[in-house]
């Protein structure tokens, strides 16, 4: 059965491969990944810090709600959630999906977003090494796994992890998440 995926980024900073690799993955098993980000118009992808593709935003943050959605992914890139972290709307609409207890995948540095929305006491995540101190100032303990699976949460390190990343993401479609978030 296709599910709906919301994919937010900010208006630019997103590593392009960790956008664009999930998604087709995701296309291809049937799915319907949509663009969403806190403003309309593009958005701009980079291939670590060179430019990249533009991509069409689909909806922004204000029209949607998680319960539109079967699941969360997060797309890395330095700028990407550093923008996301700064926008009170996309933060609480990442606090929404996680309570929710649907899929939210985040791979690189994608997890800062997740540390802003005070999701991530009691958890065990993956990242860029860069954040572990964030992740761990922000309750929860960080291993160095190419994949790892907390509840709901599903993270991974770099764009050399998207394989398991999104195999994680196909499972928990399919299957569920392994289980609600914390109360």
């Amino acid at each position: 059965m296709s599910k709906k995926i919301a994919f937010l980024v900010a208006d630019e900073g997103i590593e392009q491969i960790e956008l664009t690799d999930p998604w087709k993955a995701l296309e291809d098993a049937g799915h319907e990944p949509v663009l969403v980000s806190p403003k309309s118009g593009t958005v701009q992808a980079y291939e670590h810090l060179d430019k990249a593709d533009t991509f069409t935003v689909d909806k922004t943050v204000s029209e949607i709600s998680a319960d539109d959605f079967d699941a969360l992914v997060l797309p890395g890139g330095v700028a990407n959630p550093d923008g996301l972290r700064t926008d009170k709307d996309a933060v609480a609409l990442v606090r929404d999906f996680v309570a929710s207890g649907k899929p939210v995948a985040a791979i690189c540095h994608a997890p800062w977003t997740l540390v802003e929305a005070d999701v991530l006491k009691g958890r065990t995540i993956t990242s860029y090494p860069s954040l572990q101190t964030d992740i761990r100032n922000a309750g929860a303990t960080w291993v160095d796994e190419r994949v790892q699976v907390d509840g709901n949460l599903i993270t991974s390190r770099n764009p050399q992890d998207l394989p398991a990343f999104n195999s994680a993401v196909l499972e928990a479609l399919e299957h569920g998440a392994a289980a609600t978030a914390p109360e």
